[in-house]
């Protein structure tokens, strides 16, 4: 067991609306599944939020001494676009009005979010499995709902039947609604819906002749249920039952209460002990969101390139503004809101780079043990992160006093003190010094600046292929170039 296991980790669980003491199934190992995002636009912040807040936890557990298998989906497939299981899903959609196969634009908007998520320095799960991958063990976790009684075939489509399931489950634990209530609230389909009753959701949804995205399966040509992927996937690789799954807020129904409908359904198991949902960013005070337009992409705030925006921020500053608020707290994005997020951050760096000039002395005149304790205490109280802030910034305080002789430290305390500075800024906060992200910006510049210079000699050959291909390559990447009587400029998108 790893020096900080013993350390007493609480987590907030959705299911039981209470902080809880976190004990692993397997002791010193952890099974965690997230949801990915669906890939048919480029990321949003409110979407970063998300994926942050759990790297955050990731990168906490194993701080910890965990092993901890981190599983989080790429949605690949496109779901139907609302509840009822009707309308056109998003990557066909998208698909439709681009004139590109949906597998290229599920390849396009991978590739941005990989990108994004490497530039605010996530770390990349252990999985990530694709819902286009796992059809078959989709259409096996159908099957054995079917045989288990909970789900029907209608019209060459298969439906979860919630009400059989409710009989001896409770459809609606996770979010806390009573399917009396749910029945109340909802006009009668009968006689206009391939559904026996407005509750049940698709598990497996037949396909029209102009649906692009379909697969063979026993009911006939289909493509799975929005739900279904992430019960398939997270048994596959975690197992029957598992420690963690998390996701936005707005999963909590119906998605993650289908899932648990499920798992239950075809294992006969309440699938996971810890529910855990962040919250979400708000842009002008509204939900960030893709359909509605309010939304600020993380490439707009790295180059300044929104009107809400004096300046360009870069990724750490942004990742440092998003963890100054609790995960499961809303957190509204503003111009001011990172400004002041750049100060601290830079504060905070300015400190760990006068940590290293630190004279020792024979006696402590500051308690760093019990300060090192506290950053425990913070994130172990559900990773409270703007509570550790606050503790690393009176650690700023501590070497600032130093700094100036007005308190002392001996040889053993500076190196804990460094060591817990530099293990929660760096390894569990995430953030990187600013120097290597001006030095990665400097870095990009000159490669762009060549391929612009490379291009333009093209262009004077006459070699207008070559000279479109870099173009539409920087394009893909993110990067726009503008010819211009002056010469040719770049931005970040």
């Amino acid at each position: 067991m790893h020096l900080y296991q013993n350390q007493s980790l609480k987590i907030y669980n959705s299911l039981s609306g209470d902080k809880e003491l976190f004990k692993p199934i397997y002791e010193g190992n952890v099974g965690m599944y997230v949801c990915g995002p669906t890939v048919y636009s480029n990321v949003h912040l409110g979407n970063c939020r998300t994926f942050m807040s759990f790297d955050l936890i990731f990168r906490y557990l194993k701080h910890l001494g965990y092993k901890v298998r981190y599983v989080r989906n790429i949605t690949d497939v496109g779901h139907i676009e609302d509840d009822a299981d009707e309308g056109e899903d998003k990557i066909a959609k998208k698909a439709r009005i681009e004139k590109l196969e949906p597998m290229e634009i599920v390849q396009q908007y991978s590739i941005d979010f990989h990108q994004i998520m490497e530039l605010f320095n996530t770390l990349p799960p252990s999985i990530e499995p694709t819902a286009t991958g796992h059809i078959i063990e989709q259409i096996q976790t159908i099957q054995t709902i079917l045989d288990n009684g909970f789900a029907y075939i209608s019209e060459g489509s298969v439906y979860f039947d919630v009400l059989k399931f409710n009989e001896n489950h409770n459809y609606g634990k996770l979010s806390g609604r009573n399917i009396e209530d749910m029945m109340a609230n909802t006009r009668d389909l009968s006689g206009q819906s391939e559904k026996r009753n407005p509750q049940d959701f698709a598990l497996w949804k037949k396909a029209e002749p102009q649906h692009i995205m379909r697969w063979p399966s026993p009911w006939g040509d289909g493509f799975p249920g929005w739900h279904l992927e992430c019960t398939a996937m997270s048994t596959k690789y975690l197992g029957n039952q598992f420690d963690i799954h998390g996701g936005g807020m707005d999963l909590k129904f119906p998605h993650h209460e289908c899932e648990i409908a499920q798992n239950e359904a075809s294992t006969g198991q309440s699938p996971v002990n810890y529910w855990m949902h962040a919250n979400m960013l708000t842009l002008n005070g509204k939900k960030m969101s893709k359909s509605t337009g309010n939304n600020i992409l993380p490439r707009e705030i790295f180059s300044g390139n929104n009107d809400i925006l004096s300046k360009a921020f870069s990724p750490s500053v942004t990742r440092f503004f998003i963890m100054q608020a609790h995960y499961r707290s809303i957190l509204d994005f503003s111009n001011d809101a990172i400004l002041a997020a750049e100060k601290g951050f830079n504060r905070l760096m300015e400190a760990l780079e006068n940590l290293k000039s630190l004279k020792t002395n024979s006696a402590s005149s500051l308690n760093i043990v019990k300060w090192t304790q506290s950053c425990y205490d913070a994130m172990n109280d559900d990773f409270n992160s703007p509570i550790l802030i606050a503790q690393l910034f009176e650690g700023v305080r501590y070497i600032n006093l130093i700094k100036d002789d007005k308190e002392t430290i001996t040889a053993a305390d500076l190196e804990l003190l460094a060591t817990t500075m530099n293990s929660f800024v760096f390894d569990v906060l995430g953030l990187k010094k600013q120097a290597e992200n001006d030095n990665n910006s400097d870095k990009m510049e000159g490669v762009v600046t060549m391929l612009i210079g490379m291009r333009n000699e093209a262009r004077a050959n006459k070699d207008f292929a070559l000279s479109d291909q870099i173009r539409d390559k920087l394009s893909a990447l993110g990067i726009e170039i503008k010819d211009t009587k002056e010469g040719t400029t770049f931005s970040i998108l």
